[in-house]
């Protein structure tokens, strides 16, 4: 909020004014004797994260042209740069492949309208109760046309759309489940049935929601002061600041400075030890290999134990009528595969994997779009600064795998050339909490969570983490989706 329109407001309907209440600077003073009679909006966040600290986030920009450079492209594509973007900005090559495949899936041609984009947009969102990505996609919808009647609930929008909810519901939260009945039920509805490449589009878009929910949870992304539930008319409370350093986030950073510096002391040699480890590990690859049965016994056995990781207090989060209207069934939720004795079959990279399979069947039925994922996740599974918290000139590849693996060893999920005894070795217990919260059930995440994990971490690595859980997630909704749309086919 600017300094000169901070302290223009008044508080309607008593007789006292702001300067009553609080300590104010000369500048501010001046302009609050003109009373405009406009009420000004005081952003409720404090910057665009919950978790991060804003001037982390603000600095980003002013100190890497190429970020700004990209902030600006964003601006003028979209007409607005979300909050989502600026913590994105930690990794401006990430961001830049991110915005690109964002704009395509939602502004080029292709197979689905605008507004049907947008709508499953919405519906993806609200799966996991996600309000800031829900509201960001009614608006564009609204903007590019849609029928403001479906957003009353599911049941307004067309019968092509509701069809959609199973597919929406499954892959949100149990894909394992998905089968190509489920699709041959979308393809063959009459008149209406969805055509193959539409199917595609809508099953990017939905994934991509989905992934884009567990970030915006991971990282406790908060509403623009001009959204819904990101502003508020009322003054602030805290009274040794003038009115326009509060409204600018300016009132408590010290406090967040000294709790940091205490985490700081109370983890030290967190990482040292996580980097000892590592190379213990690499030494072991080195001296021996494990037995494809024992390999196989290690992944069962991680994926067993990451069943009894349990989410956030595993308490249930029950939506808001704003968020649930759009979805149907909202008691359905993540369930570990063991849970009443469930047994899925092992979904084995070998037998059908993004890069020999998924890629070629997006890209044959939605042109290009099958390159951009691709590039999107290499790009977060391969960035690297070669840095570990203070540490420099760490290879961090061996972190980077078993972080991507663990989440797709939670799917079930398996790779043959992967140890899965190396996940312990390097993910503490409060790691994965949060990893399976994020993935799982994200809007359960908590900011004691996220500090919870990497202590002694910069902020932008914990960014960096976020990105990989996204991607990993997607990919991992994505590898069956697109098995059952080969099954149906073949």
């Amino acid at each position: 909020m600017k300094h000169a329109t901070a302290a223009t407001e008044t508080i309607e309907n008593n007789s006292f004014t702001v300067t009553d209440l609080f300590k104010i600077c000369t500048h501010c003073e001046r302009l609050s004797k003109k009373d405009l009679g406009v009420r000004i909006p005081r952003s409720l966040g404090n910057g665009p994260s919950r978790f991060i600290p804003e001037k982390e986030i603000l600095q980003v920009s002013k100190v890497d042209p190429r970020t700004q450079s990209i902030f600006e492209d964003a601006f003028a594509a979209l007409g607005r740069l979300d909050n989502i973007s600026l913590v994105m900005g930690f990794h401006p090559q990430y961001l830049e492949s991110f915005l690109r495949t964002q704009h395509y899936l939602l502004q080029m041609d292709g197979p689905l309208s605008l507004h049907y984009r947008h709508y499953i947009g919405i519906m993806a969102a609200a799966r996991h109760q996600c309000s800031y990505l829900v509201n960001l996609h009614v608006n564009d919808f609204l903007q590019v046309g849609g029928d403001s009647k479906w957003l009353n609930g599911l049941d307004g929008a067309p019968q092509k759309l509701q069809a959609l909810g199973e597919l929406n519901k499954i892959l949100a939260h149990r894909p394992w489940l998905l089968t190509k009945a489920h699709i041959e039920h979308l393809l063959k509805a009459e008149e209406h049935s969805w055509s193959l490449a539409e199917l595609i589009h809508a099953v990017v878009l939905l994934t991509n929601y989905h992934s884009l929910a567990s970030f915006t949870f991971g990282c406790g992304i908060t509403p623009e002061i001009h959204s819904n539930g990101g502003h508020t008319f009322r003054p602030p409370s805290l009274s040794q600041y003038c009115v326009c350093d509060i409204a600018n986030g300016n009132g408590h950073g010290h406090l967040e400075e000294r709790r940091g510096n205490h985490q700081v002391s109370e983890v030290s040699g967190e990482v040292e030890v996580l980097m000892e480890r590592m190379k213990q590990l690499q030494e072991c690859r080195d001296e021996e290999e494990a037995s494809q049965e024992e390999m196989a016994t290690r992944f069962e056995r991680e994926k067993t134990e990451s069943m009894l990781v349990a989410t956030a207090e595993d308490e249930e989060c029950v939506p808001s009528r704003d968020v649930s209207r759009h979805f149907e069934d909202p008691s359905y939720g993540y369930k570990d595969f063991s849970r009443r004795g469930e047994h899925v079959p092992t979904f084995r990279v070998q037998d059908y994997s993004w890069e020999d399979h998924g890629y070629s069947l997006v890209n044959r039925l939605y042109p290009d779009v099958g390159q951009l994922l691709d590039e999107k996740f290499q790009m977060a599974y391969n960035l690297t600064y070669n840095t570990m918290a203070m540490h420099k000139d760490v290879d961090t590849s061996m972190l980077r795998r078993a972080i991507w693996n663990y989440i797709h060893c939670m799917f079930g999920i398996r790779y043959d050339d992967y140890d899965y005894g190396e996940i312990n070795q390097l993910l503490d217990r409060s790691f994965k909490v949060y990893i399976k919260t994020m993935v799982c059930s994200p809007e359960k995440t908590t900011k004691r969570m996220y500090e919870s994990f990497w202590r002694q971490f910069q902020h932008s690595e914990k960014v960096h983490v976020n990105l990989l859980l996204m991607e990993a997630r997607m990919q991992a909704e994505l590898l069956y989706a697109l098995r059952a749309i080969t099954r149906y086919m073949t």
